[in-house]
């Protein structure tokens, strides 16, 4: 009876949502994986873009393998799908084409085997979700994305809730504070106190994307102007409305 209302959720499930394409590669996973429902469209968007291509996709946190099924079906054949779990059992997923590692997201001595591996595209971070997993995993893999790539940390939900750290070193805090020192890039600001590694933050629910450019963070940040013509005078009128607007009431009401 249960799996029968499971089954009808399930097709419904597909024809609400049958513009997903990583919904359906879950879907066909013969291997059991457990996900939020809304995580699918966040993938697409991020993940289409790397379809049928030679890429590297790292995923920490496989459980019982079923996800790496999933990213097998949705990226092509021509990925290489890449695991990493705490768990030694995981490695009999080897037997299906997966490269598997054993070990933990914040021993900085494991994640230096794994930067061995060498460029990769794509890492998504479902390991354990603790602070210290999450920054270290970030703090250390990051060199290792080449171009256009990202580290994609799932369930940041976790930066509110009890059990996963000092809610003063959340997830949520350290992309908080890479947010002011990506903003210190600018002329106008100390770009000594910048984030020169990360080119943008992409936040969806439970989600944060960190996006690697290179050769866009090697352009400089400097005013400049076209030759244009005026067709009136400029005026700074900025503060002309100052005494009209009680910003404070504005964002309390708000």
């Amino acid at each position: 009876m249960i799996l029968r209302i499971l089954n009808k959720f399930k097709t419904f499930y597909l024809k609400t949502f049958n513009d997903s394409d990583s919904l359906r590669c879950f879907f066909k996973s013969p291997l059991r994986s457990t996900k939020y429902s809304n995580y699918f469209q966040v993938y697409d968007q991020l993940f289409s873009p790397y379809k049928n291509k030679k890429i590297v996709f790292l995923e920490i946190g496989v459980g019982n393998g079923g996800s790496l099924f999933m990213w097998r079906k949705f990226f092509g054949k021509k990925a290489r799908i890449i695991g990493i779990d705490l768990n030694p059992d995981t490695k009999k997923l080897e037997k299906y084409g997966f490269e598997i590692y054993i070990g933990s997201q914040k021993d900085k001595k494991f994640l230096q085997e794994i930067k061995k591996i060498g460029k990769i595209d794509i890492i998504l971070d479902d390991g354990g979700h603790t602070y210290e997993q999450q920054i270290i995993t970030v703090e250390t893999l990051l060199d290792n994305i080449g171009d256009f790539g990202m580290i994609v940390i799932e369930d940041t939900h976790s930066s509110y809730l009890n059990g996963f750290g000092p809610p003063q070193y959340s997830l949520i805090k350290y992309v908080k504070e890479l947010i002011d020192k990506m903003n210190h890039r600018s002329c106008c600001l100390n770009q000594i106190l910048s984030e020169k590694r990360i080119w943008s933050l992409e936040i969806f629910e439970s989600f944060v994307v960190f996006k690697v450019n290179r050769k866009a963070l090697k352009i400089k940040s400097f005013l400049i102007q076209n030759k244009g013509k005026f067709i009136y005078k400029s005026q700074d009128l900025r503060y002309k409305d100052q005494n009209k607007v009680d910003l404070k009431r504005y964002f309390l009401k708000k």
